[in-house]
């Protein structure tokens, strides 16, 4: 049994080391004793800025994001415990909205409004029962032109302010990044992507710091 454990251990191990060799977002966080512990939620947008703001929060925070890409709410109702762990959360930054948009091969979107806006309640609601300071997340834009896979700009409107309504409800924070990527997307965005550059995520990644700072000093 003890060598089938270690086994294991030695497997999941590689299993995290490969990942992270795939993306740095994933790689394991190896905490500083007496720092504030800060979690990342959220889909690939979050993983491009997590390298960001990890470096920008160097010494103040130890800052660990959910080991994949969140997807869509319906994977976060299911999967909200697990993310959380045991740990205790200072702060949770934490956005959906670009998958649940997605239109599928029947012509409807992944996870439609409606469900949408329930199933962020019941995130948002699980998030702030660790007594975190909860930060919500706005989608940021879908770039006009043939998306892959599709996604129509107008959508996204919609489903933020959705969200929005959502969190001024609950009293959860906003942090408007679709606000700071629009009147950048050419510079930012890449071509008929809703991907960013590596600038593009350092800006992100800089508004994502600043907002989990403000909320670490209050």
């Amino acid at each position: 049994m003890k060598k089938l454990i270690l086994a294991a251990m030695a497997a999941g191990a590689l299993m995290a080391q490969t990942a992270a060799k795939k993306d740095p977002s994933l790689a394991v966080v190896h905490e500083t004793a007496g720092l504030k512990r800060v979690l990342l939620i959220g889909d690939s947008i979050s993983m491009g800025y997590t390298p960001v703001v990890r470096e920008r929060l160097k010494g103040k925070a130890n800052v660990h994001r959910i080991g994949e890409n969140g997807g869509p709410t319906s994977n976060g109702v299911a999967k909200a415990d697990a993310w959380l762990g045991t740990f205790e959360w200072d702060v949770i930054h934490f956005n959906f909205g670009l998958h649940d948009l997605k239109v599928m091969e029947d012509g409807k979107r992944q996870v439609e409004l409606e469900q949408y806006e329930a199933n962020l309640r019941k995130i948002a609601a699980r998030l702030q029962e660790t007594g975190a300071k909860v930060i919500f997340a706005t989608t940021t834009p879908v770039p006009e032109g043939k998306v892959s896979p599709l996604r129509r700009p107008e959508d996204v409107a919609r489903y933020n302010e959705a969200a929005v309504r959502v969190m001024k409800e609950m009293g959860i924070e906003v942090n408007d990044l679709y606000e700071v990527a629009l009147p950048r997307l050419k510079e930012i965005q890449r071509p008929v992507n809703v991907h960013f550059t590596e600038p593009g995520y350092a800006v992100l990644g800089e508004r994502v710091t600043a907002r989990i700072e403000r909320a670490m000093e209050r």
